[in-house]
């Protein structure tokens, strides 16, 4: 007979497609640490079985539209920091495609989003991003310079998309039907992923504006209005990377980095 340790070791060792046989196999087994390991096996297919569930609801537009060859999701991530270009995000993935744990990105952490973003690029037919930057959302304001930044990732597509499932906007300019979906980078699947690759592009942008301009705590800011990033206005002044359209009321003394 094997040991409670060894049987454990079985469980952490397999695959979730395995967890079944392992169950089945120790199911009968009445010692305390085995059967803690079988109901611990159980809790994870359960889990599962949930986020599978989850994923096929996020379906729903992919179905309703699939008699379309290429199904593009669009999102966004920007619109409202004070630092940092508007970033949008473009994907098609493959039909009947299942990326597990795909979700609005703001509802992920960090980790999760970074390892999403290599899976969704992994099994994508097609991805782009498209930029926008500080000047050009002060110059245009920031609803036209996302729309730009949109109109980018699209045209970086090849093959080109015949339907857009966008969240919640109609991007003028774009010739290939649209649906507006609200909310719908929780509600689609694609739109989905594309929110990802806005967010994990737009992120690692910061970090970097970090190292140039460390005073402002863009890594962990992202840009945002943090009690730290306005003190540090107040500290240092503006940098380049600052949309002074959104900080005319904010900052007046108009002093650059």
């Amino acid at each position: 007979m094997l040991s409670i340790g060894e049987i454990k070791g079985e469980f952490q060792a397999a695959s979730v497609e395995e967890l079944p046989e392992l169950i089945k196999r120790y199911g009968e087994d009445q010692r305390s640490g085995v059967q803690q390991a079988v109901k611990s096996a159980g809790k994870k297919l359960a889990a599962l079985e949930k986020e599978l569930a989850r994923i096929e609801a996020l379906r729903v537009y992919e179905e309703k539209y699939g008699d379309c060859d290429f199904i593009c999701g669009i999102d966004e991530a920007g619109r409202g920091p004070l630092a940092g270009p508007v970033v949008a995000g473009a994907v098609i993935l493959p039909k009947n495609c299942r990326i597990l744990y795909v979700n609005d990105s703001k509802q992920l952490t960090e980790k999760k989003r970074e390892e999403l973003y290599d899976v969704i690029l992994e099994q994508a037919v097609s991805w782009g991003a498209g930029y926008a930057s500080p000047e050009r959302i002060d110059e245009i304001n920031i609803l036209q310079a996302t729309y730009e930044a949109m109109r980018e990732a699209v045209a970086k597509l090849d093959p080109q998309p015949d339907i857009l499932l966008n969240d919640a906007v109609t991007i003028p300019g774009v010739g290939i039907r649209q649906i507006p979906i609200i909310k719908g980078d929780a509600r689609s699947l694609t739109i989905g992923a594309a929110s990802i690759i806005a967010k994990v592009t737009r992120d690692r942008l910061m970090r970097e504006y970090d190292r140039i301009f460390p005073e402002y705590g863009f890594a962990a800011n992202k840009g945002y209005g943090s009690a730290a990033h306005m003190e540090a206005l107040k500290k240092y002044g503006l940098t380049p990377i600052h949309r002074r359209s959104f900080l005319k009321n904010i900052i007046s003394d108009g002093k650059e980095t």
